[in-house]
């Protein structure tokens, strides 16, 4: 499961079986387009009003450019009478003053947004913005102040109230603004495609850079100017007539076809519902898994239900998928609950099958246009890797990782029948997770359901905190009640420096809601820090975030009590919340995650999770929520020790997603005879040791490719954690256990991974950290897959 467009963070992977708490990450396009506040609202009279006349109305519209949606309400070609005008007005609230979305707010408010404010106030918005645009091309310079300002105004102003409405459709979705948001997106698209290919801001941007006044410009605005003539050309800026025309529609087309694709997986998920009344149909299932089906059986109607008596709900959100792969001993219920899950929007009305068939095919008509042989060169016009070194390092880590999955196969087997398996000779994908967690709990001593009561929401979070402000130098602290939130979980932060100073705010929305949230976990903008945005005399406006997870709930009167992988999921997430929110970047077009490329993007956020398995911080966060009693410290070096258990499995397993995506989109013809189907078997025989089923359909759920903006780009799970690791190292060379070096180093990394955002390439940041360029030796190494002559 990805997270919902615009975000960058980590879901649960749908895939053979293997792993299934493996976390993967993502990151999309629109989530690194900086949003500013609202530019001053222009306002047509009020047609109820007893100074409106038909000339009035006229008047109105002539100040309408003639692509503008609000001609739509009154069109002057049809000369309506006063009172259907009137109705039209009322209806698109174009008095909008009681429209939140288009309020001037601190704060976008979260609480008071209906999806019948949707459509008036995109398109009263996009209204307003068409004259902007208009303006600002009559009037365009080659110069910051009179080009990059006002242009950074128009691309927030859309931003604020898009994404706050992208961020509910992906937190508190519903039929009614899944209706909404379908009517207004192509406006929205035929706006931003109009923004792209305007050639009075394409020339001015290549005027400034063919200017004498070049190489006077520091890096970060020579990189705002490559970047914006870069993307105008992938946006169409060069194409003419016929050609223009088409790219548009496919632009269009793909927007409604992954938004499809996406509601569609939502919906695959939510539709499987398994009710059991017999306890025994779910023996092996854990305390917390048993009070979650049971809590969710009360939510269906269920008034009743408990967790020692049930009846008890199944479903596919990652809580109850997870638990019942692992523990479950019921090989029939694994058996169903897996092949639905592996089968999620395959058939039927949710079929993804034929909308990937044409996402595939207009991407590559639209690389075409673009003058590239295929998808993937787009893509990779954006990031630091070519084709060639993906699949270069793709290999190297393959090679690497696969003795290491065959034998963590045959351990797996050899396992099951010392344990007298019935299906020890005959182990199929809905059996290697259980015995996984069997084998783990042999092998080191270790139930990660016997460790739940360690890790504590409240806890972590402390801990958590506490390691920011040792590496950082940084404070966060509860500002609940200051902004508007979307759900009551939901908790607000301040973000203070040295001299207790606000920095930045951040939202933590935590648990799993599978009614209404979209699965997996992600971080994603609301404000990015911006000089030009700045307000209330400020020098510059402070960053917002949100940190969005699907963690399991709080459970009758316990607080939420998380697996070790959901404590290492928040660390990730917070990770990217830090590199947006510790920015000193003020050009807000190259601050926190704007501007950094896409396969660079999740350094942070894989960097934090090695802290995971630092002794003094798992102990900082690590006591019982009933009995205070700190984490043993042999249970901490079993968990150090098997924290490279079945490496080389899920290693592979990511392998295999990073290369069937590079492959639809290099190689792969969607208008030839092979199937994607076809596509990922072939790929499978040399990533998977365990082949996959003959109705394997994952494909049809890898919303990370199909709808999450990764497109081409799923190997950057890789090549940022060769990235991560290395940058890591740098703290284990100084010495873990030394508090001074530690804090240096990590003083060091926030000047320069977290501070300088994207107003440097990737590589000169992480040089400028570790003093050299990357290697993936440290990843190998922490992995536990380089040989041993290599250390």
């Amino acid at each position: 499961m990805g997270p919902p467009r615009g975000g960058v963070g980590v879901g649960v992977g749908g895939g053979s079986g293997i792993g299934v708490a493996m976390v993967f990450l993502i990151v999309s396009a629109s989530s690194l387009l900086i949003r500013l506040p609202l530019v001053a609202r222009a306002r047509l009279p009020n047609p109820t009003s007893s100074s409106y006349t038909s000339r009035s109305r006229s008047r109105a519209l002539l100040l309408l450019p003639a692509s503008s949606p609000l001609r739509a309400y009154c069109p002057a070609s049809r000369r309506p009478s006063p009172a259907t005008c009137s109705a039209a007005y009322a209806s698109s609230s174009m008095a909008t003053d009681d429209n939140p979305l288009l309020a001037d707010f601190d704060f976008p408010p979260f609480d008071r947004v209906e999806p019948t404010h949707v459509r008036p106030a995109v398109r009263t918005l996009l209204a307003r913005l068409e004259g902007k645009l208009a303006d600002l091309e009559k009037g365009v310079q080659p110069t910051w102040g009179k080009l990059v300002e006002p242009l950074e105004r128009i691309v927030d102003s859309l931003e604020v109230v898009w994404g706050t409405v992208d961020h509910l459709k992906a937190v508190k979705d519903s039929s009614d603004l899944r209706a909404a948001v379908e009517d207004v997106q192509p406006d929205k698209v035929k706006f931003q495609l109009r923004l792209g290919q305007s050639k009075p801001i394409y020339q001015a941007f290549n005027a400034i850079r063919n200017s004498s006044d070049w190489e006077t410009l520091s890096e970060a605005r020579k990189r705002i100017v490559e970047a914006q003539i870069k993307e105008a050309v992938l946006s169409g800026v060069a194409l003419e007539d016929e050609q223009r025309e088409k790219f548009n529609q496919i632009e269009q087309e793909l927007e409604k076809l992954t938004q499809k694709f996406s509601e569609n997986v939502l919906d695959a998920t939510k539709k499987f519902e398994k009710l059991i009344t017999d306890k025994n149909e779910i023996d092996g299932l854990p305390a917390t898994a048993l009070g979650l089906a049971a809590q969710t059986a009360a939510s269906k109607g269920h008034e009743n239900a408990s967790a020692e008596n049930g009846p008890w709900i199944i479903t596919l959100d990652a809580p109850s998928y997870i638990a019942v792969m692992q523990h479950a001993r019921n090989r029939a219920l694994r058996e169903e609950v897996y092949r639905a899950y592996l089968t999620r929007a395959s058939s039927g009305d949710l079929d993804n099958t034929n909308i990937i068939s044409q996402i595939l095919k207009l991407r590559l008509e639209k690389a075409k246009l673009l003058g590239y042989k295929n998808y993937a060169e787009v893509s990779m016009a954006q990031k630091m890797a070519t084709v060639d070194r993906v699949e270069e390092l793709l290999e190297k880590l393959r090679a690497a990782s696969w003795d290491h999955a065959v034998k963590d196969m045959e351990d797996l087997k050899a396992f099951a029948k010392e344990s007298a398996s019935p299906e020890a000779n005959d182990l199929a994908h809905w059996d290697l997770s259980f015995w996984s967690e069997r084998l783990r709990e042999s092998k080191y001593d270790i139930n990660e359901e016997d460790l739940r009561p360690y890790f504590a929401l409240p806890k972590v979070m402390d801990g958590l905190f506490s390691l920011a402000n040792r590496l950082f130098g940084v404070s966060v602290e509860p500002a609940d009640g200051l902004a508007p939130v979307w759900n009551s979980d939901v908790k607000f932060y301040c973000v203070k420096d040295s001299s207790n100073s606000p920095v930045a705010y951040f939202y933590f929305d935590p648990y799993s809601r599978p009614s209404e949230k979209r699965g997996g976990a992600w971080m994603n903008v609301v404000f990015s820090r911006s000089r030009v945005l700045a307000r209330n005399g400020s020098p510059v406006r402070l960053p917002v975030a949100h940190m969005v997870c699907n963690q399991t709930p709080p459970v009758g009167d316990k607080p939420s009590l998380m697996t070790f992988r959901e404590v290492e999921t928040v660390f990730h997430e917070f990770g990217h919340a830090l590199q947006h929110m510790l920015t000193k970047q003020d050009e807000g077009f190259v601050s926190g995650i704007r501007g950094v490329e896409w396969d660079a993007v999740e350094l942070p956020s894989q960097f934090m999770e090695n802290w995971c398995y630092h002794k003094n911080t798992l102990l900082s966060i690590a006591k019982h929520y009933e009995t205070g009693e700190l984490l043993p410290e042999e249970i901490y070096a079993k968990l150090v020790a098997a924290k490279n258990f079945r490496a080389g499995t899920f290693s592979l397993r990511q392998i295999r997603f990073a290369s069937v995506d590079m492959e639809l989109h290099t190689t792969y013809d969607p208008n030839g005879s092979l199937s994607i189907y076809d596509v990922d078997r072939r790929v499978a025989e040399r990533t998977q040791v365990l082949a996959p089923l003959p109705e394997d359909k994952f494909l049809c759920s890898f919303s990370h490719i199909f709808a999450g903006g990764y497109a081409a780009g799923y190997y950057s799970y890789k090549w940022a954690e060769v990235l991560s690791a290395d940058a890591f190292s740098a703290f284990e060379d100084v010495g873990l256990d030394n508090e001074k070096a530690i804090e240096e180093t990590g003083r060091r990394f926030r000047e320069t991974v977290l501070a300088l955002g994207g107003g440097k390439s990737p590589l000169e940041v992480f040089v400028s950290f570790r003093g050299r360029e990357p290697s993936p030796e440290a990843l190998l190494r922490h992995n536990g897959l380089l040989p041993v002559a290599a250390l």
